[in-house]
């Protein structure tokens, strides 16, 4: 019997595996037209071995797998990496080339998009290529598509209408191309699409309405465009999404209550938009919520008391924004809060006691508001609290950690810029695990004990500026307290130095950044030059005299140094010592140095700043400046006694150049039209004997001119600064008639809140944040210095000249122009009726003229005719 079972399963054994031998050719067998067709979309394209995409804020680098390398002539194209085939017909289903290494432009005579080809794709990946070209609306031809995934690619133009046609879609993503234009309310037909991401692009103007008729959509992302306008209510109708992104737009409005019902919604980011008014309270209805993100908007009042319903919420971040009132109690319910952002606001009122109530709590920013009173000890006791940033604003009293917990996770405790006072509290050295303390502008009320931060093994960064106490602190005593210790701020407080020769006990090897402005130090740091891999040193506001060491640009790591604002005469000359290529940013301003700019500031070839401003320095601009062209971006020369002209190639990649107040002379270098990265030109007060440089209109990126107080002369002819938003020509020898459509190109002043460049400052400035630009203007006689100059801030001067005929009618253009100056010329006729349109100038002066007539009702500040 046995035999009989074991001859019955070999047969049944033999059938399938004959069945399966002769199904597989009619179940995977590729069709041949579609073979030669993905062969020719394979040579349609370049492949490379790496690739490099660039956004707005990041850039990736992506090391691909080409896929169509598998492909070949004489295998089955359904066993090509990134093809799947239909089982039975044995047409191909899917295409996924994402990753791969493609190059080149995608076009609509593709062989992907001829008619029959690929009638049955339900699938395309071809994210994280380097594709380009327009989306055209052949893309219908591909009518079965369920998943489209064109990302992290250069594609740009508009989406097409057509693309609503896809009624099969389940998935589209977009992100991270060059779309621009509005999104057709065409998007509203895929109503099987469950996942729309258009993010990372230049989309703009309304979100249509339609959108809320994508019944399945569980995830919408719509972050980083330029989406304007309110928030669509329809939104609300959305039922089952989980995810929605919104954030880096320029919305406006109120969030629409109607969110409120989006009851599925598990994440909600609203951030760095124009929203305002107050929070909804129905966005307490999103019981599922686990991370709402709202900071960077203009929401006021209070935090609605019904988010305490929100027991699912982890992460909530409501800073910079004008919200005000006490602590939110009501945020004490939220035990699952792992993170607590409300920086930036107007919140007052102490902080709870019971705020342990946040047992779960990891990051806590409450930092730049108006919290008063103690600080409460028991916030130190919730245990898996690693971030507290109270920094910046009221508290007062002594400190007290109470019953720190013995398994403390607390990284970074940031105090500073309160009214804490007493002795810094010895439980402090209780925070072994701290990696950063700051302590600044404590009111200490006597001598400080160093022994305390002896026992935190772990901290590298220490912030004790502007302590309030008489008492004076060695340095080297200081330094010797730490082991790993990487960035010490002792700013402003009384420091004593000593010589390198009295120097006992080496100061820590691990510090990199040293910040000792304003300590009262008169002679140049000895104890400096045993610090090998320092690359920050800040020794500004001091009052050292002498020679800069030449020892100092021989440390090996040293990419900043900041001398500002000293009294050194001038660069110690040594050829001892070879000098480091390594440093970025040298600030030497507002000193007594004299003679001629140093020569061994031409072999700082990493040069990205350079301020020497306000020193005594003579002779000419160095021509061997040439070898810095390459990385220099700001050079400050101002308020020096430099003469000649200026060289014709040195500067190339400048973003700001400021040589105003010297002696310079001769004619602008007409090489300054290639400085394409050029902001800011400032070259007032100097000799400069040239026409107008309407050439230069040419620079796309030129925000600030100065010209004032030079020889400039004769006419001004037409010239379009599309993004021109200062310009002072100002008491020169122009003359003639401005042409009536002079302003009319410019751009920027006509709409520069509409397409300003959302960065991480709102002033003119380096990237690195290490530099801000700065000038004067005259108002109504009287010299305002613009420390910084805001990003919206706009003035036209051209007053002290010999302008003659009509102030231009286009002038009403501007409407964004805040100041403007056409005193001391010969304007005749009447002030142009189109000025009523300036509705953001705040200062007008058009006397010293020959204008007749009435003067125009204007909302001004300041007004001189």
């Amino acid at each position: 019997m046995s035999s009989i079972h074991i001859t019955l399963s070999f047969l049944f054994l033999f059938i399938f595996k004959f069945q399966e031998l002769f199904a597989a050719p009619t179940r995977h067998l590729c069709r041949p037209e579609q073979r030669d067709a993905l062969l020719e979309f394979k040579n349609e394209f370049e492949i490379r071995k790496s690739s490099l995409y660039e956004s707005h804020f990041i850039v990736i680098t992506t090391i691909p797998y080409p896929k169509t390398e598998t492909w070949e002539y004489n295998n089955d194209c359904c066993y090509w990496e990134g093809i799947k085939c239909d089982a039975k017909s044995g047409e191909v289903i899917e295409l996924d080339l994402s990753c791969s290494g493609l190059h080149g432009r995608l076009h609509s005579n593709s062989i992907l998009f001829r008619l029959q080809n690929f009638r049955s794709l339900t699938t395309l990946h071809l994210s994280q290529n380097q594709l380009s070209g327009q989306i055209l609306s052949i893309i219908e031809n591909l009518s079965h598509l369920s998943s489209l995934d064109l990302s992290y690619n250069q594609f740009f133009g508009q989406i097409p209408f057509s693309l609503g046609n896809l009624s099969h879609l389940t998935s589209l993503s977009l992100s991270y191309n060059q779309f621009f234009g509005q999104i057709s309310s065409s998007i509203g037909n895929l109503s099987h699409l469950t996942s729309l991401d258009l993010s990372n692009n230049r989309l703009l103007g309304q979100i249509p309405s339609s959108i809320g008729n994508i019944s399945h959509l569980t995830s919408l992302d719509l972050w980083s465009n330029q989406f304007s306008g309110q928030i669509p209510s329809s939104l609300g109708k959305l039922s089952h999404l989980n995810s929605l992104s919104l954030s880096f737009n320029q919305f406006s409005g109120q969030i629409p209550s109607s969110l409120g019902k989006l009851s599925h919604l598990n994440s909600l980011d609203l951030s760095v938009n124009q929203l305002s008014g107050l929070i909804p309270s129905s966005i307490g209805n999103l019981s599922h919520l686990a991370n709402l993100d709202l900071p960077f908007n203009s929401f006021v009042g209070e935090i609605p008391s019904s988010f305490g319903s929100l027991n699912q919420l982890t992460r909530l971040q409501v800073d910079s924004n004008k919200l005000s009132g006490n602590f939110p109690i009501a945020l004490l319910n939220l035990t699952k809060l792992s993170f607590l952002g409300i920086s930036a606001n107007q919140f007052t009122g102490t902080l709870p006691p019971n705020i342990t109530s946040l047992s779960n709590l990891e990051f806590f920013y409450a930092n730049d508001n108006n919290f008063v009173g103690s600080l409460p000890s028991s916030l130190f006791t919730i245990p898996s609290l690693t971030f507290i940033d109270l920094r910046k604003n009221r508290l007062n009293g002594t400190l007290e950690f109470g019953n720190i917990s013995s398994t403390t996770e607390l990284e970074v405790l940031a105090l500073g810029g309160n009214n804490l006072r007493g002795p810094i509290p010895r439980s402090t050295s209780q925070l072994v695990t701290l990696d950063l303390l700051d302590l600044s502008h404590w009111n200490t009320q006597g001598p400080v004990d160093f022994s305390i931060f002896s026992h935190l093994k772990s901290i590298e960064f220490l912030k004790l500026a502007h302590l309030n106490t008489t008492s004076k602190f060695d340095l080297n005593a200081i330094l010797s307290c730490f082991k790993s210790l990487r960035s010490l701020d002792f700013s402003g407080n009384y420091v004593l130095t000593r010589s390198q020769s009295s120097l006992s006990d080496p100061p820590s090897q691990s510090i990199d950044q040293l910040y000792l402005s304003g300590c009262g130090i008169t002679k140049f740091p000895e104890l400096l030059r045993t610090l090998e891999i320092l690359e920050k040193l800040d020794i500004s506001n001091n009052k050292i005299t002498g020679q800069v060491p030449s020892w100092l640009w021989t440390l090996p790591k040293l990419s900043y140094v900041d001398l500002s604002n000293n009294t050194f005469i001038s660069f110690e000359r040594s050829t001892k010592h070879r000098i480091s290529s390594g440093l970025e940013y040298l600030f030497g301003s507002k000193n007594n140095f004299t003679g001629n700019i140093p020569s061994f500031i031409c072999e700082l070839r990493s040069l990205s700043i350079l301020d020497l401003s306000n020193n005594d320095f003579s002779g000419s601009i160095p021509l061997c400046m040439e070898n810095l062209k390459s990385n220099l971006s700001v050079l400050n020369l101002r308020q020096n006694c430099l003469s000649g002209g200026l060289p014709e190639s040195v500067f190339e990649n400048l973003r700001s150049l400021d040589v105003g107040h010297n002696q310079l002379a001769g004619k602008l270098p007409r090489l300054l039209i290639h400085f394409s990265t050029l902001e800011v030109l400032n070259v007032e007060s100097n000799n400069f004997n040239d026409t107008f440089p309407c050439w230069l209109s040419s620079l796309q990126k030129l925000q600030v001119l100065v010209l004032r107080s030079n020889a400039f002369h004769g006419t001004i002819h037409q010239a379009s600064f599309l993004t021109l938003k200062i310009i002072d020509i100002s008491h020169n020898h122009f003359t003639g008639i401005l042409p009536s459509n002079y302003f009319v190109n410019w751009r920027v002043m006509s709409s520069l809140r509409t397409n300003e460049d959302r960065s991480d400052t709102n002033y003119i400035g380096d990237k690195s944040g290490y530099y801000h630009d700065s000038m004067v203007l005259v108002n109504k006689g009287v010299e305002l210095e613009l420390v910084r100059i805001l990003k919206i801030y706009t003035a036209i001067d051209f007053s002290g000249n010999s302008f003659e005929g009509e102030i231009p009618s286009s002038i009403g253009l501007l409407r964004e122009l805040h100041v403007l100056n056409l005193s001391n010329n010969a304007f005749t006729g009447h002030i142009p009726s189109s000025m009523g349109k300036l509705t953001a100038l705040e200062s007008l002066d058009v006397s010293q003229n020959k204008l007749s007539g009435e003067i125009l009702k204007l909302n001004l500040i300041l007004i001189k005719v």
